[in-house]
């Protein structure tokens, strides 16, 4: 029972979570938090802040945490299944040439969409403010880190960030309460070791079977596998790498790459399932869906190696009343993160005129004070977008 919902929660969310990964964290904190209540605020911050210094994109792997928390390691498994798989469908059919499934020809809905997740995200970031944030201390943190980032904005520097916050959430935050702390996963270490191992192992073996077997299996495997497993910064980040390995191989052209980023944009879910597009278009694939399939799998698998890796040795660490103190600090930074991000590019992207900012003040009416679900409000705002955008 628990494993189906898990895997309806996600599906729900990977047909609805518009906006990139930043908006697809304020979904899941909508859903998983103040929603379902499988996790709590400080619990889900913690998370989010591991898997910003873990590589791979960040929403699949806080998605795939929350999953494993509540089923297990096969919770998950579902958990990314549910998510991907909205997504992952659409880009494929997209790629062996459905003009049925033509979104990028819509653009009064597909702005729509992109407008009701600065709602969404403005929403999360002020629950999460909330809880987090509830001093002038963690408040500034939080302002601080959102000022440097919209200076100078890169991955190094937002990890650095986080670092700084939790050194002086140990030496300068107190608390007159006890130090939350609400257990996420309570795996084995010895699993956890494991599976880190195979992260590295297929990091290292993929590349030496590249060199002796003529398997396009194993190339697309090893490419892909790479990819995901040493890219930092989410889905945006990747595509470069991604780009290096397909284009200059002739396996996909460079209009055809550009074409399958374009739409990954305009649908819900992780970026990441712009692989199953690549290995659906691949010339070098004797079949577009095995390409497909294979390629998606190859670019999430180490990602889920790193979660189900890290996840038991990061709740010990975080029993540690130093490590606390230094959660306080990063959770605070993280809210930053996600302020930061509000404006660039969830804001950037979207709010162009009046009428864009209206719909979204009354995205976040209907979402904080209406209590609506973020699934509702989308649809309601596919549904003004035609109204109002012609």
């Amino acid at each position: 029972m628990k494993l189906f919902q898990v895997f309806i929660t996600a599906l729900k969310l990977g047909c609805t979570s518009f906006g990139g990964p930043i908006a697809h964290l304020s979904y899941f904190h909508d859903e998983y938090v103040t929603r379902k209540k499988w996790i709590s605020a400080h619990a889900y911050a913690d998370l989010v802040a591991l898997c910003q210094f873990l590589p791979g994109p960040a929403s699949s792997q806080v998605g795939m945490a929350i999953g494993l928390s509540r089923a297990g390691i096969l919770g998950a498994i579902v958990s990314w299944i549910g998510f991907t798989l909205p997504s992952a469908l659409i880009l494929i059919l997209f790629g062996l040439g459905l003009s049925a499934i033509d979104v990028t020809s819509h653009k009064n809905w597909l702005h729509g969409l992109k407008v009701v997740s600065v709602a969404v995200v403005a929403q999360a970031i002020l629950g999460m403010g909330k809880k987090l944030c509830p001093d002038k201390e963690r408040i500034t943190i939080a302002i601080i880190t959102s000022v440097i980032l919209l200076f100078f904005s890169s991955t190094l520097l937002q990890i650095s960030v986080l670092v700084v916050s939790g050194i002086f959430g140990v030496y300068f935050l107190k608390s007159t309460e006890e130090l939350p702390h609400d257990p996420i996963h309570k795996g084995k270490k010895s699993v956890g070791f494991l599976f880190l191992i195979l992260f590295f192992v297929f990091l290292i073996v993929l590349p030496l079977l590249r060199t002796i077997s003529n398997l396009m299996e194993i190339q697309y495997f090893d490419s892909f596998y790479r990819a995901g497993a040493l890219v930092f910064g989410g889905g945006h980040v990747v595509l470069p790498l991604l780009q290096a390995e397909v284009v200059p191989t002739g396996w996909v052209s460079n209009d055809l790459f550009m074409a399958g980023y374009g739409i990954s944009n305009a649908i819900p879910g992780p970026l990441f399932a712009f692989s199953s597009f690549l290995g659906a278009v691949s010339s070098a694939s004797p079949n577009g869906w095995v390409g497909a399939i294979l390629c998606l799998v190859a670019a999430f698998l180490p990602s889920f190696f790193l979660v189900v890796g890290a996840l038991p040795f990061w709740e010990q660490m975080r029993t540690n009343k130093l490590i606390r103190k230094a959660m306080l600090g990063i959770n605070a930074s993280v809210v930053g993160i996600l302020l930061a991000a509000l404006y660039n590019p969830v804001w950037t992207s979207a709010v162009f005129s009046a009428k864009d900012f209206a719909l979204v003040i009354l995205g976040f009416l209907l979402l904080e004070f209406w209590k609506l679900p973020s699934w509702l409000v989308v649809i309601a705002t596919v549904l003004v977008s035609f109204l109002i955008y012609t």
